[in-house]
């Protein structure tokens, strides 16, 4: 088997994030949703970046001795998106309501949380693919392959978030693959730097989970359950997490 390519590491870098668009295909089907039906799209993207954050944890600790690096960038991801989400909610407070295409005030607010947090974690998956193609061709296409099924419910996050708040299906496939255009970008310094950039996946990757776990405690599910039961909320969560389980477990 040849040796893996600065361009084959690109190329299969931004096939992972292309990846990321299909998952606002549901959306081109479903053109308008009721307030309920928001609340239940928030659950379900609850659902998706939990099981997104514990993969994310899963793999961190995977390496020998990275407890302590994982837990550092947890605290890293809490404090910036907390950081950020106080400086856009007093922007927002202000005379001019903060704007991002056709959204405004909070619905701008959260678009814009979802899409940093994706845009910062995908930083992270980008150098792993890299560091993978690094360590051979067979690695870095499992991985590849791995990361690029993941990119499809993320990119559903994206659009459970971005589309019933008003942006088209097209829109929300393309800041979708938007989040994820950091995977090419990282994966070829990772690949030729890759005794260097391998020591801190565990940060990076602990740095996105704790990210997720924000905005999904402290945006996503009071948003969902301020149009639906609690309850309701509760169950769809639990649902979508389970079968994002079952699916990673069909595709395994």
């Amino acid at each position: 088997m040849t040796e893996p390519t600065v361009l084959t590491v690109f190329v299969a870098a931004m096939i992972t994030a292309l990846a990321t668009g299909l998952g606002a295909i549901p959306f081109f089907f479903v053109k308008h949703m009721r307030r309920w039906w928001l609340g239940i799209a928030n659950a379900i993207a609850s659902g998706v970046m939990l099981t997104a954050s514990f993969n994310l944890l899963q793999e961190a600790l995977s390496a020998p001795g990275a407890i302590q690096r994982t837990v550092l960038g947890m605290s890293l991801g809490l404090v910036l998106v907390l950081a950020s989400h106080r400086f856009l909610a007093d922007r927002n407070d202000g005379a001019e309501p903060l704007a991002i295409g056709a959204l405004r005030g909070k619905d701008a607010l959260e678009a814009l949380l979802i899409v940093g947090v994706m845009t910062a974690h995908s930083f992270t998956e980008g150098a792993a693919v890299g560091v993978a193609y690094g360590s051979g061709e067979t690695l870095g296409r499992l991985l590849t392959t791995t990361i690029a099924l993941h990119n499809v419910p993320e990119g559903l996050a994206i659009s459970l978030v971005l589309v019933p708040r008003g942006v088209s299906a097209w829109r929300a496939a393309g800041w979708s693959i938007f989040s994820s255009l950091p995977q090419p970008l990282m994966a070829v310094p990772a690949f030729i730097f890759v005794q260097l950039f391998h020591p801190m996946l565990p940060v990076g990757l602990g740095f996105a989970a704790g990210a997720m776990l924000w905005v999904v405690f402290g945006e996503l599910v009071p948003d969902a359950n301020a149009e639906c039961k609690p309850h309701t909320v509760a169950f769809v969560v639990t649902a979508s997490c389970a079968a994002m389980l079952a699916v990673q477990g069909l595709l395994r």
